[in-house]
């Protein structure tokens, strides 16, 4: 059945209307909740909205306003955006896992009276920094469990409040000032405000408009053929724009099912359970699910094990030919056939892929043999380009063009760009408006014809004509012998390795590359169980010896890669360490969305940095740490260091 886009409405609560009067008894949401699947129609979730929607105008909720939504994929937080959006209110998603300070920080800056939060942890948070979020007025709340004997003055149950707003609607003249206020709703207003992840200050709210959203959700939802008939898992963060683009804005387009598992914790298991078609998962999902995968084969029997990789490798052989509809021999096919029905079918249940038709990822370059892994073991997994400003797709790849080294060519109706210094620009139907109180920075942003600088540095592969990223264009630095050192690139090749989590590369205007590194330890430690390593904590794993031999072949290995390329063969990694602790988002180290933040590090890990260029064969350092509660702590330990082996620089223009 084709999507049915046409007759758009101007604004998404026009189109939970039309979503209603279209398929109304369609299931719009489940939720599974104390293990039990729980499903709401479309009509029950319009009937609901409105309800809610008064129950906030009562309270003063006002056109114009922003409302704070602080939590994890709840159905009431969804419906708290869209409820806001009913109001002609801007709804401001926040991390659910962002500590009490940049909490404060978005409520503060976004100007928010009212927050819709999940449970008792999220109102502890916001009461510890009122003092610094002034314009707060009132909180509401979905999980009541602990909440019973606070002070309600300024807190209020989102059950009471839709209760009290469907009493309200009892008066008709209340239900007919609501339709009218549905009608004023124009596409040029802001529908919401995302905030960047802050990966080189702080974080920017980015305006999104009804229309814009409306058009490029539009697009996609076209593109691939998502229908009422589709179903999505919503684990993704409510405040990223993954989340509210793939689920809340193609969702409410398409008419299809969102899904929300019953916690962070559960949502694998959900996964089997709900069986999406639409699916995506962001790089670091996907090699986590493929290591336990490879961690349960090797406790696995021995006949189970052999048929596991011979028929891994039959995969390897004709699966991505057959998933892309060309010639396969006879033999290819049968040996397929068998493998699909004792290995790839049961694996993809178990990883709750059955019914998946189409599944994208993006976010970090993936890794081609985890990409390839997938792909032929039957799941139609594609990638993705795109940004907070551009309402997510910049990019994406058509069926039938995969490539694992491009993220496609221009999604429809967008516009793409390389300008003279190698930065990635584009104009697309779902770009930004603007930057919440901050025209400096969106004027910054902008060219004068009206592109958006992305800030990365890409190019067109010539062979396919997709795009290609590089790095983020001011990461891209030169080592003092003018080697082109793009730290990203680097260390992507090295999280390809399921042993290692995180990478940071260092180079710029020295006179040769380091490296610092995360182990993975849910692989590294199956690995030291298997082999009789014994460890008490992260950090005496990811000092041990024999861990240290094991990932030195994997940088070793990076080496020979970087060798093999002209451009990239000066680049190769001197020397590398293991850090003593995990980089965190609550540590400031990495973004709520788990990009580095570059100069911090600089900074917290100074000393190492320094050890890594003065020939030290280890360095002490004291590193502080803010454990789940807010409490803050000092790791303290003795970082090794160890030496690379360069291969053989090539000759431009010589043979290698």
């Amino acid at each position: 059945m084709a999507p049915n886009v046409a007759g758009l409405a101007e604004t998404f609560p026009k189109l939970l209307v039309r979503n209603a009067h279209l398929y109304g008894s369609r299931p719009a949401m489940r939720h599974k909740d104390l293990g039990i699947w729980q499903t709401w129609t479309w009509s029950q979730v319009l009937n609901l909205v409105r309800a809610y929607a008064a129950g906030l105008h009562r309270l003063g909720v006002k056109r114009g306003e922003t409302i704070a939504i602080v939590g994890g994929n709840r159905p009431k937080l969804y419906w708290s955006v869209m409820a806001a959006q009913m109001l002609g209110a801007i709804p401001v998603p926040v991390y659910a896992d962002a500590v009490a300070d940049e909490l404060a920080y978005v409520l503060a800056h976004a100007e928010v009276r009212f927050a819709a939060v999940e449970d008792q942890e999220q109102v502890d948070k916001i009461l510890s920094v009122t003092k610094s979020v002034p314009k707060l007025e009132m909180m509401f709340y979905d999980e009541t469990r602990g909440l019973r004997d606070y002070d309600h003055s300024q807190l209020r149950s989102m059950d009471d409040v839709i209760e009290e707003g469907r009493k309200a609607l009892a008066d008709t003249a209340v239900a007919d000032w609501l339709d009218k206020e549905i009608a004023a709703g124009k596409g040029s207003d802001p529908s919401i405000i995302l905030y960047t992840s802050g990966t080189t200050g702080a974080s920017k709210g980015v305006i999104l408009t009804n229309e814009r959203s409306i058009r490029a959700a539009a697009d996609t939802v076209a593109f691939d053929k998502l229908t009422e008939n589709d179903v999505a898992l919503a684990y993704l963060p409510l405040a990223w724009v993954g989340d509210h683009y793939l689920n809340y804005a193609q969702g409410m387009v398409s008419g299809f099912c969102t899904a929300c598992p019953e916690s962070p914790d559960t949502a694998m298991a959900d996964l089997r359970e709900i069986g999406p078609s639409f699916y995506f998962a962001p790089p670091r999902t996907l090699e986590l699910l493929l290591t336990r995968v490879m961690i349960r084969m090797e406790d696995a029997g021995f006949i189970k094990r052999k048929l596991f990789h011979y028929f891994v490798g039959v995969a390897r052989r004709y699966g991505e030919r057959i998933l892309n509809g060309q010639p396969v021999p006879l033999i290819g096919r049968l040996l397929y056939g068998v493998g699909n029905l004792l290995v790839y079918g049961p694996l993809k249940n178990v990883l709750g892929f059955s019914r998946v038709r189409v599944a994208y990822t993006a976010g970090e370059a993936v890794g081609p043999d985890l990409f390839s892994f997938y792909r032929s073991i039957g799941l139609n997994l594609k990638q993705l380009y795109g940004q907070t400003e551009a309402f997510l797709y910049v990019t994406a790849q058509p069926d039938g063009e995969i490539y694992s080294d491009t993220v496609g060519p221009a999604c429809p109706n967008v516009d793409i760009r390389i300008s003279d210094n190698g930065e990635v620009q584009f104009k697309s139907p779902g770009m930004f408006s603007g930057y919440f109180k901050d025209d400096a920075k969106t004027a910054e942003v902008m060219t004068p014809d009206g592109y958006v600088k992305t800030g990365d540095a890409g190019f067109f592969d010539e062979k396919t004509g997709h795009l290609k990223i590089i790095d983020r264009t001011k990461d891209v630095g030169k080592l003092n012998d003018g080697t082109i050192f793009p730290p990203k690139y680097i260390e992507n090749k090295l999280k390809f390795y399921p042993n290692i989590r995180e990478a940071v590369a260092l180079g710029d205007k020295r006179d040769f590359v380091t490296v610092m590194l995360n182990i993975d330890l849910t692989a590294v430690g199956s690995w030291a169980e298997r082999n009789n390593v014994v460890y008490g904590s992260y950090q005496e794993l990811a000092g041990h010896p024999l861990v240290y031999d094991m990932v030195e072949k994997h940088v070793a290995e990076v080496n020979r890669s970087l060798a093999e390329d002209k451009v990239m063969a000066g680049a190769q990694i001197r020397r590398f360490l293991i850090l003593h602790k995990e980089l965190d988002a609550d540590d400031g180290e990495l973004t709520r969305t788990q990009k580095v933040r570059r100069s911090f590090i600089a900074e917290r890990y100074a000393p190492l940095i320094k050890a890594l260029y003065d020939g030290s064969t280890d360095a002490d350092i004291s590193t502080e740490v803010t454990f789940e509660d807010g409490r803050k702590g000092t790791i303290s330990a003795r970082v090794k260091i160890r030496d690379m082996k360069n291969e053989p620089t090539p000759v431009l223009g010589k043979a290698a």
